[in-house]
């Protein structure tokens, strides 16, 4: 995707209750499966019955275990994550899951989305003696539970639930059961499978589909699910107010193989192409995609339009995180180190490219600038995403509002910095009409500023300039539309 330094998931997270099986090299293919949503961290806690067992490490998840760590994670129960951080720094200690004791004794838990009310609750619990580890919101959320009053874990829950406000997908390991919990907004997906009769839960259906588990249902928003011995119990928490899916999710952060309320990511992802091909036409010779995210959107592009698509960019997939810094020659290459154009397709052409977003606007006229020397004699932008106006407080690590480009220029200002003959965005409405579901299932607030519950804005992302004037957003009405006032 354009701006890949800027635009990244949370989280990761997987969990199993299965007597009888390995559950550590189960746990280890969930979260390899969830590779693409964080790539900070990764780590495992598994149960016996008695004790809790964890690893974590930094980089990737081949990176972190290898068959010496399995032998130390024992136990018919296990959860994984793996990690992008978004609230908390990236260093070891905010690798998840986290361990934490309490009156109801050890708990690891792991997290997918960003609270935002993280700070009061902070200094809640630090009035009340806890002291922190880590910069992670996950921490709050797990020293909250460790500390909730009542007898049973549904009294334990439903009391924390009503003190989170944000985005949180969670799985709970303790001694003797696996808890998976969804807020009321579901702003993150969670599927429950099963395998061989035991329970499975992960972020996307993509991880159940390589371990051969067999997709159930979702997590339903403000719902816990409670898993031990007895099999599965489902404890509605809190009733949700509205469904707000992040729309990332089906633009960019799902696997194209995962489902999302009963769709198929890649064939919506083709729909979102087609819908752009009918509100942006252009005369062109070919249409390619910015791999691997906008692949599928390029192929519904050129089906619509009758354009051949056609593979101009090739992708170096091994690039992804390292611990080895690149040099300054290298450092300049930037993202010639991505991608590579093929010169016999592109010379003489007027290519159409389909991307799935630009935030930052750095990455885009690279790419372009790439497919002009390699001969193309047009370049045509267009983007299966409205333009990113407002940042996200749901966990996505996209940037603040001074840095979206889009929250800074015109759709022909943001042509002209890119250095495209031509740019399109879809329309939130075409969006809505490809994914085949009502606008009010989603969180749009990156493209309106409608957040779906009151966030607490920072001072870095309340002002902006715009036609040299700054502007504060303050939160207003119904929906909490963030407005631009003088």
């Amino acid at each position: 995707m354009t701006d890949h330094s800027s635009l990244r998931e949370a989280c990761g997270v997987f969990g199993i209750y299965a007597p009888g099986e390995d559950v550590a090299r189960l746990t280890f293919y969930g979260i390899y499966a969830l590779q693409h949503r964080g790539q900070e961290s990764a780590g495992i806690a598994t149960s016996d019955g008695k004790n809790i067992h964890l690893r974590t490490g930094m980089g990737l998840v081949a990176q972190v275990f290898d068959e010496s760590d399995l032998p130390h994670l024992s136990g018919h129960m296990a959860i994984g994550h793996t990690r992008y951080s978004t609230t908390g720094s990236s260093h070891i200690v905010n690798a998840q899951p986290l361990q934490v004791n309490g009156a109801c004794g050890p708990m690891a838990l792991g997290h997918n989305g960003n609270l935002v009310n993280s700070e009061a609750l902070r200094r809640q619990l630090e009035e009340q003696g806890v002291v922190f580890q880590t910069s992670t919101d996950s921490e709050i959320i797990a020293h909250l539970l460790a500390g909730a009053p009542g007898n049973t874990w549904e009294e334990r829950l439903r009391h924390t639930m009503r003190r989170l406000e944000g985005a949180y997908c969670l799985v709970i390991l303790t001694p003797d059961a696996i808890i998976a919990i969804r807020d009321p907004l579901g702003v993150r997906p969670l599927s429950l499978g099963l395998l061989n009769g035991n329970w499975v839960v992960a972020s996307e259906t993509c991880a159940l589909d390589h371990l051969g588990a067999e997709f159930v249902r979702e997590v339903e928003p403000g719902e816990a699910v409670y898993i031990d011995e007895n099999g599965l119990t489902s404890i509605k928490t809190m009733e949700e107010t509205r469904h707000a899916l992040c729309l990332f999710e089906f633009i960019y952060f799902s696997r194209p193989d995962s489902l999302l309320k009963g769709k198929l990511i890649h064939p919506v992802r083709m729909a979102m192409g087609a819908q752009l091909a009918r509100e942006h036409p252009i005369d062109a010779d070919i249409v390619t995609g910015v791999p691997d995210s906008a692949t599928a959107a390029a192929i519904g592009y050129a089906n619509e339009s009758g354009i051949p698509y056609v593979e101009a960019l090739v992708k170096n997939r091994y690039v992804g995180r390292t611990f080895i810094q690149p040099d300054q020659r290298i450092r300049e290459l930037g993202v010639h180190l991505k991608f590579n154009p093929l010169r016999e397709v592109l010379e003489g052409k007027r290519v159409v490219v389909v991307d799935d977003s630009i935030v930052r606007g750095t990455t885009t006229p690279r790419i372009i600038e790439l497919l002009r020397r390699a001969g193309a004699r047009e370049v045509h932008m267009r983007i299966c995403a409205p333009p990113i106006r407002h940042p996200c407080h749901f966990g996505i690590d996209m940037a603040t509002q001074w840095e979206l480009i889009a929250a800074q220029k015109s759709v022909p200002e943001i042509r002209e910095h890119i250095a495209a003959d031509t740019l399109g965005y879809l329309s939130l409405e075409g969006l809505a009409k490809a994914i085949g579901l009502p606008q009010e299932e989603f969180c749009n607030a990156c493209f309106t500023g409608k957040y779906p519950i009151p966030v607490q804005l920072q001072m870095d992302k309340l002002v902006f300039e715009h036609n040299d004037s700054s502007e504060s957003l303050i939160p207003a009405g119904e929906g909490w539309d963030v407005d631009r006032r003088r």
